[in-house]
């Protein structure tokens, strides 16, 4: 990844997230951020993923082909790279905000960097609230949750076992 690395402040941040409680001060960017006109959805759900979970997301991301809607997901193992791979085969813009820095050293998963360089060569981005070398640790995976959530109009959970992220 180039070192293309852009600092938001809070008033450059989608509208939802600067609603939230306690908000980020800044947010690291890599890419572009969509239209804010559009409907963003979340979708996360489970590492340990079955047959019938990939072909759901699969399916309903297929279904919102062409609707001015971004997936949001956390670029994680499991359903998270299951809903970006289906939004860039079905041309929906998509944006990941990855439990680390957005250092390619330190990215995580680190076997999805080609992932988050077909996020952004495609038009989306990858969005952190952590500095750029930060690694991946248990208490920045919430933070990153609650910030998807925070930005999206919508979550879709598909396979978490109840108490999961």
């Amino acid at each position: 990844m180039a070192d293309d690395l852009k600092l938001l402040r809070h008033d450059e941040f989608p509208p939802l997230l600067r609603q939230i409680a306690d908000p980020p001060k800044k947010l690291y960017l890599r890419g572009s951020l969509p239209s804010f006109d559009r409907e963003w959805l979340a979708v996360v759900g489970s590492r340990a993923l079955t047959p019938y979970g990939i072909a759901v997301c699969k399916h309903l991301i297929e279904g919102l082909r062409g609707y001015p809607i971004v997936i949001v997901s956390g670029l994680a193992i499991g359903i998270d790279s299951i809903a970006h791979e289906a939004a860039l085969e079905n041309g929906l813009t998509t944006i990941s905000f990855p439990g680390s820095g957005l250092s390619p050293d330190v990215l995580y998963p680190h076997t999805h960097t080609a992932l988050a360089q077909r996020i952004i060569k495609s038009g989306g981005a990858l969005i952190s609230p952590f500095p750029h070398h930060q690694m991946g640790a248990i208490w920045t995976f919430p933070s990153r949750n609650r910030l998807m959530a925070g930005i999206s109009h919508a979550t879709l959970i598909i396979e978490a076992k109840k108490g999961s992220g």
